[in-house]
């Protein structure tokens, strides 16, 4: 079961923390499927069905997986885009004459790194306390799918 968490951590963490890729998480659509994929997994582990509680149980653990992970790939991201960013906002600012003041304001504001620790722990600390309960409800539903699936073909 540990390996079928870590899949899902991976899943969830990775596709939350990626730019761009991470806008399918507004409808939390990777902590789902995160969930769902640990429960499909765990399942292909062991040697019976899997139950709703055991499914609900491995997405909230791949949730929680999926949050350090989602730490640890943003730290990382943030570390290659910042220099990108602070280029970008550099060439805006002196690109730009005819800007009004709360623009150039942000974007002095935007190139600045110092919110990114207070940024970074805003996150994970939604990443474990909303994301992980919807891991479980992943798994939940992912373990009533593999369920359900098993049951018809077992009756004819």
């Amino acid at each position: 079961m540990t390996q079928s968490v870590f899949v899902g951590g991976l899943f969830i963490g990775v596709l939350s923390a990626l730019p761009i890729v991470n806008v399918a998480n507004c409808c939390c659509l990777w902590i789902l499927l995160g969930g769902a994929i640990a429960a499909f997994l765990s399942r292909q582990e062991g040697p019976g069905p899997i139950d709703l509680l055991t499914g609900a149980r491995v997405g909230f653990r791949a949730g929680i997986v999926g949050a350090v992970v989602w730490l640890v790939c943003s730290v990382a991201i943030d570390a290659v885009v910042a220099p990108l960013q602070q280029r970008f906002a550099d060439l805006v600012l002196n690109n730009a004459t005819d800007m009004p003041g709360d623009v150039r304001a942000w974007l002095d504001g935007a190139s600045d790194n110092a919110s990114t620790p207070a940024r970074l722990m805003l996150g994970f600390l939604f990443q474990l306390g909303v994301a992980t309960p919807f891991a479980a409800l992943g798994g939940l539903l992912g373990a009533a799918m593999i369920t359900r699936a098993a049951g018809r073909h077992v009756q004819p």
